[in-house]
């Protein structure tokens, strides 16, 4: 297994440092060459992401999250291992669970406000990385967007918390099953935050597999599809997947807080694709709607 060093390749992802006047140059360049960049030195406080792994694994290792169930038109609230996502291309389902946070959707009375400030504090920060993204593709690329990259999500209600919980592993999973198979995310960018425990890996443009960098309190982002649609294919929505931990680290629940920037339903990706379309044709692609 190949561990990604930004520091000694040239494919590499680039971790940068938010304070490096160069971080939107470095960080776009990252994303372009691999689909992935990591951010450093950012300014999302690293104990409000460690309040909101320790609330949240906790409530998901309760019984309140049934009174939760999802729901199927709307998709906030809470997805069971039973229900949970089938990978595009795959039988086996995931092994893992996970609650919906929108701002208008329910949100548990068990655990604090913390993963609803971290939602408003990330959006924020996501909306100046678009505006990086922005300023440091070609012309002719831009072009391509029907509106800012960062005005496509203002005010969507489309963008999307993911509270995700990997559980401890039995022995007794299906075989093959794994905690996410190999996927692309439907979205413009995924940023999260570090998870507790390592796992997270993206397919090389040599087709191997490589450990994606995530030291505990940086952010990694990723391209998703709705920016490789409108961007031509200037910005590549990279394979990535969770794979299965062995030894201490199958005993332990892994826990990952990705927010997903959707725009808003209406906006035009692509002579093919509005977000809405594009979000109903996947969402029906994995199972879920």
């Amino acid at each position: 297994m190949d561990t990604i060093d930004p520091t000694t390749s040239r494919d590499g992802v680039a971790a940068v440092s938010y304070k490096d006047p160069a971080a939107p140059a470095l960080f776009t360049d990252s994303l372009h060459r691999t689909g992935f960049g990591v951010v450093r030195d950012h300014p999302i406080p690293q104990a409000l992401v460690e309040q909101v792994y320790a609330e949240w694994l906790d409530f998901f290792d309760g019984d309140a999250k049934h009174a939760y169930a999802f729901d199927r038109a709307k998709h906030d609230g809470f997805f069971s291992s039973a229900v949970s996502e089938t990978a595009k291309g795959n039988t086996k389902r995931d092994l893992k669970e996970f609650f919906h946070v929108f701002p208008w959707g329910r949100y548990p009375a068990e655990v604090s406000d913390a993963a609803r400030r971290y939602y408003a504090l990330a959006s924020e920060f996501a909306g100046e990385l678009l505006s990086w993204v922005e300023a440091h593709t070609p012309p002719e690329v831009s072009a391509k967007f029907s509106m800012p990259l960062a005005s496509m999500i203002d005010a969507s209600p489309a963008t999307l918390l993911r509270i995700l919980r990997y559980p401890p592993l039995t022995g007794e999973e299906e075989p093959g099953a794994v905690r996410a198979a190999a996927h692309e995310d439907i979205n413009l960018l995924t940023v999260l935050p570090a998870s507790n425990e390592r796992g997270l890996q993206l397919l090389t443009a040599s087709g191997e597999w490589a450990d994606v960098p995530s030291d505990f309190g940086t952010l990694v982002i990723n391209v998703g599809d709705m920016l490789q649609e409108a961007s031509g294919g200037f910005y590549k929505s990279t394979t990535h997947r969770v794979v299965n931990p062995s030894g201490e680290g199958a005993r332990r629940s892994r826990i990952s807080i990705p927010l997903f920037l959707q725009p808003r339903p209406e906006v035009v990706l692509s002579e093919r694709y509005t977000a809405e379309s594009y979000l109903d044709e996947r969402l029906r692609q994995l199972g879920v709607k």
